[in-house]
């Protein structure tokens, strides 16, 4: 049993995990670097496994839409952290957050955070027809999305794309409440409805009063992930 002292720390892991890491990717170790070290702590493998999940859900999206991953070329992996500079195919999308206009009332807005961000790829988001100007990322809340989105999930938003095409997800703005949920077009209205059916029941609104609530839809999920 072998224990990384760098990045997990007093962590064990066994050789054959260093071992597989090696066999799943060409890139691992880096240039320069040897199995050895990781293996004996002189270096982090946090970042490589975190880069190996990044290339699971990519391949699990690639499966969603179809594509023939049998013969899908091995990627390069490469650690990174926070620190890390952006590559040129990448870029840096804002979290939307609620804050509270005055102490007291409760009641809130919705603004972009100027710390919290995601990076992302910009070949992936052209790919799902994203502007990287329109993306932005909301943090789930509660068990209302359950058991799909659990709470504390990420997903992305394109608020480029505010059409409603029924049963999709999107984020709202209702009153200056952050929301994620399924919207469906009804003759006087909208429909809202949580995954978690049973704690929260379908939401109607006309017209009339989707404009006097300040119900605004934010734009289209298009991305979203979460940890087990």
């Amino acid at each position: 049993m072998l224990y990384l002292r760098r990045g997990w720390m007093d962590t064990p892991h066994s050789e054959e995990e260093v071992r597989n890491l090696r066999e799943l990717s060409p890139g691992f170790p880096a240039k320069g670097e040897t199995p050895e070290q990781y293996a004996e702590g002189m270096i982090s493998i946090k970042g490589v496994r975190d880069k190996l999940a990044r290339v699971g859900r990519v391949l699990e999206s690639a499966l969603a839409d179809g594509q023939d991953t049998n013969h899908a070329e091995l990627v390069q992996i490469s650690a990174w952290d926070d620190e890390t500079p952006l590559d040129a195919d990448e870029v840096y999308i804002p979290f939307l957050k609620e804050v509270e206009l005055s102490a007291g009332t409760g009641r809130t807005a919705i603004e972009e955070s100027s710390r919290a961000k995601l990076r992302f790829g910009k070949h992936s988001l052209k790919r799902h027809n994203v502007d990287p100007a329109n993306a932005v990322c909301v943090p789930i809340k509660g068990n209302s999305m359950e058991p799909i989105l659990k709470n504390g999930a990420t997903v992305g938003v394109d608020r480029g794309n505010r059409t409603i095409t029924d049963g999709d997800l999107y984020a709202i703005n209702h009153s200056g409440q952050l929301r994620v949920k399924q919207l469906y077009r009804t003759p006087s209205g909208i429909r809202i409805r949580s995954f978690n059916r049973e704690e929260f029941p379908d939401e109607e609104y006309t017209w009339d009063q989707i404009e006097s609530q300040d119900l605004v839809i934010i734009g289209r999920v298009f991305w979203w992930a979460m940890f087990a």
